[in-house]
């Protein structure tokens, strides 16, 4: 019997047979990481970066499904990189995480229409959940 949480196993990560593709952006190599071992063995590609600029040029370059944002990244802010996504590619689902959330930065989020912000440090289960949610959403 598979060890995973029951409502995981209702929607498969994959589009097309491929995998769903998860941009992970983050100037913290650590935070990085600690999200690509929450998503990956859930049978998700990661594509990472650090730096809002490196996202968007592997939104350009690569397909996303989803963006796991930082809200703040050097430069451009997660909300800022959010906003030049969804002008290069529409409606990727995006979830911001911050470890300072308040009512204007959920404010700015809802309006640029991210899924959810989630406050840091992040929970493995949480983070499983609203990834399974949102592209259940965009893409089912």
């Amino acid at each position: 019997m598979s060890t995973r949480i029951g409502w995981i196993l209702d929607v498969l990560p994959t589009t097309a047979g491929q995998p769903y593709s998860i941009l992970i952006t983050d100037d913290d190599p650590v935070a990085r990481e600690t999200l690509r071992e929450i998503v990956a063995p859930e049978g998700y590609r990661t594509l990472m970066a650090e730096s809002g600029e490196e996202a968007l040029e592997l939104v350009r370059d690569h397909e996303v499904h989803l963006a796991l944002m930082d809200m703040h990244l050097p430069r451009l802010s997660g909300l800022e990189t959010l906003a030049l996504v969804r002008q290069m590619k529409g409606g990727i689902p995006a979830i911001l995480i911050t470890a300072d959330q308040d009512e204007d930065l959920m404010r700015r989020a809802l309006s640029e229409r991210a899924f959810c912000v989630l406050a840091k440090p992040v929970s493995k289960h949480v983070v499983i959940y609203v990834v399974h949610k949102a592209l259940e959403k965009y893409y089912n």
